[in-house]
């Protein structure tokens, strides 16, 4: 699954470059651990939409509905 964040300026919406610290906080996501996971993150954005926190949110949800339920299995 891609992710992209947005970004809006001059009513325009188009792809980020990543997301910001400012939305993976919200999430209570690190930016290094973001990009363990392949998320993109960009240091420089200040900003912070409410859509990206919510595709962030759905994301990692999604991800837990993946992991493996008994990751302790001994063979």
């Amino acid at each position: 699954m891609d992710v992209w964040a947005i970004v809006q300026r001059r009513n325009r919406i188009r792809k980020a470059k990543g997301f910001s610290r400012a939305e993976l906080k919200e999430v209570d996501m690190d930016p290094r651990s973001a990009m363990k996971l392949g998320l993109p993150v960009d240091s420089r954005r200040r900003s912070k939409h409410k859509e990206n926190v919510e595709l962030l949110r759905r994301y990692l949800e999604d991800l837990k509905e993946l992991e493996p339920e008994d990751k302790n299995i001994e063979g």
